[in-house]
């Protein structure tokens, strides 16, 4: 089994012991994602939908690295800091997706930082010939 690391593009500083995305054969396993600025690694707050929307860019850039597309993802697991705002982010979590959305869990964690949400996800690659 050969491990291959793939990194966010914009990613510039070090925001922990982890690979942001590993492939394995057609497998991604993207890393948990949060709406940080990935040149400072600064925390951007913002309403939950401003926080999915930028923790969503966050995952698609590092499937993107891999070859994939959005369309590729077919689990993503969601930590929420606060389980009331489930439907504001619930709708602009659809709106970030078209087609058959992947599976996914959401619930309520203690998050770092003063974030509202944690995003990692699974993606089928492309065969890469």
């Amino acid at each position: 089994m050969q491990k291959i690391e793939i990194k966010h593009p914009a990613k510039a500083v070090n925001t922990g012991a982890y690979s942001s995305g590993v492939q394995v054969g057609n497998l991604l396993f993207v890393s948990g994602q949060g709406p940080l600025d990935l040149e400072t690694g600064e925390v951007l707050h913002g309403t939950i939908e401003e926080e999915t929307l930028l923790t969503l860019s966050h995952v698609q850039k590092i499937v993107e690295a891999a070859g994939g597309t959005i369309d590729n993802i077919v689990k993503c697991t969601v930590h929420l800091e606060n389980i009331q705002e489930f439907d504001r982010y619930n709708a602009a979590y659809a709106s970030f997706f078209s087609g058959v959305l992947p599976a996914r869990t959401t619930v309520q964690s203690v998050l770092s930082d003063g974030i509202k949400i944690e995003i990692d996800a699974i993606a089928v690659l492309p065969d890469q010939a």
